[in-house]
């Protein structure tokens, strides 16, 4: 594991070299440019506070003081863990050319695509700090604990995407799959609704007993505990308990733990099956 790190460390101008060339291929051709990175995130929370507020009334979401500043801060967590998942899927497939003919750890390539888009989130905040601003929201002292978020995401996102780009490197379905799967996992994370003010609705199921789905949500989506500690930080200014940083951060340890070893252990035949 060490000489692996190492070697790694060795080959970081490859991991800039892609995220470089991500971001260039991203805004390639596009009159905007880098400006998609504030109004993408923007357009969305507008649509969101509108249909959540005007259109409709999600439980709970009649609670919410400037819906816009508490939406968008799930809305650029979200945009980032998407972006990460649905890219490292790919990141074996699209480089098939440099993986067959070029050496190099191939872990290089999802942690290029987690990087990057930890780069185009670092270029989404802007937007976030200009909605709270005139909003009339505060800005709270805990935004400071928004990079460790970022971190405890970033790691666990990474973990998901090498278990997703090997697999989809036997099974090419795996993209497809991952794509409505992504659209699911959207509702189910509390990013335009808070989910300690969803009501309980206990559940009588054979064999198990009584459950409250909204608990069970939160315990078994990672994203909704690291989207609630973003909501945290950002909207409400208070901090996250140790208890459910150290459980989160567990969780996003385990599960890069699990892929990486998955991805390690296929890494080699990756050449001849793409």
């Amino acid at each position: 594991m060490v000489n692996e790190l190492r070697e790694l460390w060795q080959y970081r101008h490859m991991v800039w070299m892609l995220v470089v060339r991500d971001i260039k291929a991203r805004y390639r051709n596009s009159l905007l440019g880098v400006t998609w990175s504030f109004l993408q995130p923007l357009a969305m929370m507008l649509v969101m506070t509108f249909v959540f507020t005007k259109v409709t009334i999600v439980s709970g979401s009649e609670k919410i003081q400037n819906p816009q500043v508490f939406i968008l801060s799930g809305i650029l967590a979200w945009n980032m863990f998407s972006a990460t998942i649905l890219t490292c899927t790919n990141s074996i497939v699209i480089n098939a050319a440099i993986v067959k003919k070029v050496y190099f750890p191939r872990v290089v390539l999802p942690i290029a695509a987690g990087v990057s888009a930890m780069v185009n989130y670092a270029l989404s905040l802007p937007v976030f700090f200009l909605v709270t601003v005139l909003s009339g929201w505060p800005l709270h002292i805990t935004l400071l604990m928004v990079p460790v978020a970022a971190l405890i995401q970033f790691v666990f996102s990474i973990g998901i995407g090498m278990l997703l780009g090997t697999v989809n490197v036997f099974y090419r379905d795996t993209g497809f799959i991952v794509e409505l799967g992504m659209l699911a996992l959207y509702f189910l994370t509390p990013i335009f609704y808070d989910i300690n003010a969803v009501a309980a609705q206990p559940v009588i199921l054979p064999l198990v007993g009584s459950i409250d789905p909204a608990v069970w949500l939160r315990r078994l989506n990672p994203m909704a505990s690291i989207v609630n500690i973003y909501q945290d930080a950002m909207y409400k200014g208070q901090p996250t308990t140790v208890d459910f940083w150290l459980r989160t951060a567990l969780t996003a340890v385990v599960i890069f733990i699990v892929g990486y070893l998955v991805f390690r252990r296929y890494s080699p035949r990756f050449g001849e099956e793409i």
